[in-house]
């Protein structure tokens, strides 16, 4: 493996959404993963197992925790590990006789990092939640949407992967670099709530500045601004505009054939004039379809942008051009990211179906007590090679 966390070994108990997300994240970057997969496990995922490129490039063994011979091998690889990340309920690890204390007591430099939605502990630690209600919360939901709408659903982006997965795997990496500086592990608490509010902090910023308004489409970055908008062109698509620093601003005005004089030069900073202005935008962007305006605007730095569809970005030329997406055994992803001048990350393997490296590591766990040594072959979706 090749990447600036090859050498990494981590333990992933599986599950879904921002625990698997972290792990590839690792793993995309180098890190050895070995994914640890219930029996007839992939319970409540809507995606079956041989498509689910959220697993790519680990290794999976399937064992039963509730049994004694399984539950040794699990503690195995935790004598043997680095990191382990699981995304249960608080006290699920601990019933199955894998909580941090006895897991730091066998392996002392052991990082093991807890994500979930509402955190370790408060009032609502043992409550079920998604996304969403993370989300709303945490006051990231509430600017969503249109002055007349109800908060727009934004994915499950902000809260799970944003909040939730970057934010694990940034704390696994920061207690990695504190156990090797002290040969001590610890318990990283990762709570979709916290990480979410931690996305907010520029608009708290701008509440404590006084430019900020509790109300949907009434501010610059929420669409209550002309020139930082989502219009819709002649053909029913969307052309995203994000015009906010003057130079920029000029060169998007006169690109909707206005001169910046008037009521365009200060409804750039009054905000009496967005509704207005936005209205006059609207009316002109209307009457051209999206590839018109995406031409008009090419090689200007009016910092606008056609909106795609997920289908249509990774063939969009500046995306094509950075390799943004790649193939992996023909289905279409997002590369790893970021890059690395000086240890690239290779290509991610693909995903294996749960169990499908089973027999070989539990041999080599049955030989000897050290970490299984990955094998030089991918493993393919169904058990492939």
């Amino acid at each position: 493996m090749t990447g600036p966390l090859a050498g990494l070994k981590v333990i992933e108990f599986a599950g879904i959404g921002p625990a698997p997300f972290a792990a590839m994240l690792l793993a995309d970057l180098g890190a050895d993963v070995i994914r640890v997969d219930r029996p007839g496990g992939h319970a409540g995922n809507p995606v079956p197992p041989e498509l689910d490129f959220l697993n790519r490039t680990r290794r999976s063994i399937e064992l039963d925790l509730k049994d004694p011979d399984d539950a040794a091998m699990v503690h195995r690889l935790v004598t043997a590990a680095d990191v382990l990340v699981e995304g249960y309920r608080p006290g699920v690890m601990e019933r199955l006789g894998i909580g941090p204390d006895i897991c730091l007591a066998e392996n002392p430099r052991l990082v093991y990092a807890r994500m979930t939605g509402w955190g370790q502990d408060g009032p609502l630690a043992q409550r079920a939640g998604h996304d969403i209600d993370y989300i709303a919360r945490a006051g990231a939901l509430f600017p969503m949407g249109t002055r007349d709408s109800a908060p727009a659903v934004p994915l499950n982006i902000i809260g799970d992967f944003g909040g939730g997965g970057m934010l694990v795997a940034f704390g696994i990496l920061a207690a990695v670099h504190h156990a090797t500086l002290t040969g001590r592990g610890q318990v990283v608490d990762a709570a979709i709530t916290d990480g979410t509010a931690l996305l907010t902090t520029m608009l708290h910023v701008w509440r404590a500045a006084g430019i900020w308004a509790d109300e949907r489409a009434a501010n610059m970055l929420d669409g209550g601004a002309h020139f930082y908008h989502v219009y819709e062109t002649a053909d029913g698509r969307h052309l995203a505009a994000g015009a906010i620093e003057p130079q920029f601003y000029r060169q998007f005005v006169e690109g909707l054939g206005f001169r910046v004089e008037g009521e365009w030069l200060t409804g750039h900073q009054d905000r009496r004039l967005w509704p207005e202005l936005t209205s006059r935008v609207a009316d002109v962007i209307r009457t051209r379809p999206l590839a018109e305006w995406t031409e008009v605007f090419d090689g200007t730095d009016a910092c606008v942008a056609p909106v795609l569809t997920p289908a249509e970005a990774p063939h969009d030329p500046h995306n094509a051009a950075r390799g943004t997406f790649l193939k992996v055994d023909g289905v279409v992803q997002p590369a790893p990211a970021p890059r690395f001048g000086l240890t690239p990350a290779g290509p991610p393997r693909p995903h294996p179906v749960p169990g499908y490296d089973s027999a070989r590591i539990r041999a080599e766990l049955a030989a000897t007590d050290g970490w299984p040594v990955r094998e030089p072959a991918a493993a393919a979706p169904g058990g492939k090679r």
